[in-house]
């Protein structure tokens, strides 16, 4: 019993001493990898997973960190690229005013969300596979939109959060710093954050103290798609416009750092401020790696092998917690 136990004690630290062994790595093969100029990059790289990282925070934290029965959303990612392919349509192709698209795009996140509570609450489907199932159907519903070419945006507004700047910091990572701020309040200080928290902690325990675990749970799915619906403006602020096809990394990114960032917590649970600390992580391990001249086919080999680490190390610790 005690050689589980030491192994579960060490998957538990083996995300963190893998990052920092990357992390040493790049610092010796790109020393101006921790430049001011490389550090601001990063961030504005960061923002896009930092808002999907902390809708999926919000679904795990109530939902349970179990990674196979818990909650999770893999459908925000995709919620964000056909949010992000509205609004450049409409923008774009119809000369839509940017409020009036943004509302569009906002109407499309409230059904993906509803969607999911349906299936999930109401249905009884498992959270992995209902949303799973809805990411296929959006990016397919995203490719009839775009009809799977780029769509340039040149909206101020877009260039601003892009290139702006907010008290001499970048106007996307002073937003995704105020997003995380706002988040965590609502997670930590407020009675439905601590309701929703008790109900990802012990749905039984939860239901007997009277909390409705089904509508909180419904709740957190809305609360996701929304961190899609607004995670959909920095998507194209960093790409300048809708690209096909980009879900797939944002989907690799959001997953490793919702999980990395549960490595760095004392608990080993999931936080709001470890998914945005592990989204900014991620992002340097990308420009690190492509500062070094690594394929980007093997960068994406790397964090898929990233993923299998953190997954498997929660879900070490979640089963030395029963």
């Amino acid at each position: 019993m005690s050689g589980i136990q030491n192994f579960r004690k060490l998957a538990q630290w083996l995300p963190v001493t893998v990052f920092a062994a990357l992390f040493i790595y790049l610092g010796i093969e790109a020393p101006t990898l921790f430049t001011p100029f490389t550090i601001d990059l990063m961030l504005k790289q960061a923002v896009p997973t930092i808002v999907v990282s902390l809708g999926l925070a919000v679904v795990i934290m109530t939902g349970g960190d179990d990674v196979v029965s818990g909650g999770i959303d893999l459908s925000i990612p995709a919620t964000a690229i056909i949010g992000a392919a509205i609004i450049a349509d409409q923008a774009t192709n119809h000369e839509t005013a940017l409020p009036i698209a943004l509302i569009f795009a906002l109407i499309a996140a409230i059904v993906i969300g509803g969607s999911n509570a349906f299936l999930v609450v109401i249905v009884r489907m498992t959270p992995l596979l209902a949303t799973l199932a809805s990411s296929v159907a959006v990016v397919g519903i995203t490719k009839v939109i775009t009809q799977s070419k780029r769509i340039n945006v040149a909206d101020p507004f877009i260039i601003f959060l892009r290139d702006g700047a907010v008290l001499g910091f970048s106007a996307g990572v002073v937003a995704a710093g105020a997003l995380t701020v706002i988040y965590w309040f609502l997670m930590h200080g407020t009675r439905w954050g601590m309701q929703a928290q008790a109900t990802g902690g012990g749905r039984e325990a939860a239901e007997i103290s009277g909390i409705a675990t089904q509508r909180y749970q419904a709740m957190s799915f809305m609360l996701a798609a929304f961190a899609g619906f607004l995670a959909s403006m920095f998507v194209l602020a960093r790409g300048s416009g809708s690209s096909p096809g980009s879900e797939e990394n944002l989907l690799l990114e959001m997953v490793l750092a919702t999980f990395l960032g549960a490595a760095f917590s004392p608990r080993r649970k999931v936080t709001i401020w470890g998914a945005a600390l592990g989204a900014i992580l991620v992002a340097m391990l990308s420009v690190g790696f492509k500062s070094i001249g690594v394929n980007v086919f093997w960068t994406g080999c790397i964090k898929g092998a990233l993923i299998l680490i953190v997954v498997a190390s929660a879900a070490a610790t979640t089963a030395g917690r029963r």
